[in-house]
């Protein structure tokens, strides 16, 4: 009896130690939340902006095993008026040079305030809200089914928020904290008419839920070697140039955005 139950914590304990470590998984980075759920008083709100304020240059994202890079472009959002907690999304998402469109729809299922707000390096931001909290949602887009290598994405959405003056606002108020990230998708792509399904996580300035051989950066994003391969070189490349210097398109011609 006693070497079956050396065996099973044997076994037990190779599976946990086993497994990669998993980094930027907690979006509120140690912050407290209330435990209620206090959706019905936020949803005469609109949270739609909130999943359009940054960049595309700092959006990060991840497909597949190999941490693939992935881009993903929400383009329009707006919420459904008969059913508050929904909004429809119109976006586009390129791995390689395949580029799909997609629509779908994100679903609000949670809402907690803070019961500790985060007002930035040295309070300098006291005063900017009157509320802090984290939203959890569900979303689920298809892609365009004529398109080669296309599916859907399905998962859970943690996004950051403060409210002031009677609007909902992008809680970027830590965005200089090391760590920082918002809008952290995570979830999976299946692609149509197959059992194929990956992994696929993508946020705001940090990929989240992701080995922590991946992620090497402290202040800034950063990708380690081994995963340079999979369409991370220019982020390495970025992060070499001295002073944050960019190298300028020398051609008259503008730069089109991949999604254009």
């Amino acid at each position: 009896m006693k070497s079956k139950i050396v065996s099973i914590l044997f076994l037990l304990s190779f599976f946990v130690f086993g497994q990669e470590k998993l980094c930027h998984s907690d979006i509120m980075i140690d912050e407290e939340l209330n435990v209620e759920n206090k959706i019905k008083d936020y949803l005469p709100y609109d949270f739609s902006d909130l999943w359009l304020q940054t960049d595309d240059q700092n959006i990060y994202g991840i497909i597949g095993d190999d941490y693939q890079r992935i881009l993903i472009k929400i383009l329009v959002i707006s919420k459904n008026l008969s059913q508050p907690n929904e909004y429809y999304v119109y976006g586009k998402s390129m791995v390689d040079s395949n580029i799909c469109e997609f629509v779908g729809r994100i679903s609000i299922i949670k809402i907690q305030e803070s019961d500790n707000q985060n007002f930035g390096v040295d309070y300098e931001y006291q005063g900017k809200s009157e509320k802090q909290g984290l939203l959890t949602a569900k979303y689920e887009f298809f892609e365009d089914k004529n398109k080669m290598h296309s599916g859907t994405f399905q998962g859970t959405l943690e996004t950051k928020w403060y409210l002031k003056d009677g609007k909902i606002h992008y809680n970027d108020l830590g965005l200089v904290s090391d760590g920082y990230f918002n809008n952290a998708f995570v979830g999976n792509w299946r692609m149509y008419n197959s059992k194929l399904e990956k992994i696929c996580n993508w946020g705001d300035y940090r990929v989240p839920n992701v080995n922590c051989d991946f992620d090497i950066g402290t202040a800034e994003f950063n990708v380690a070697e081994k995963y340079m391969g999979q369409g991370w070189v220019d982020i390495a490349l970025k992060n070499m140039v001295p002073n944050g210097a960019i190298i300028r398109n020398k051609s008259n011609e503008p730069i089109k955005n991949w999604w254009e």
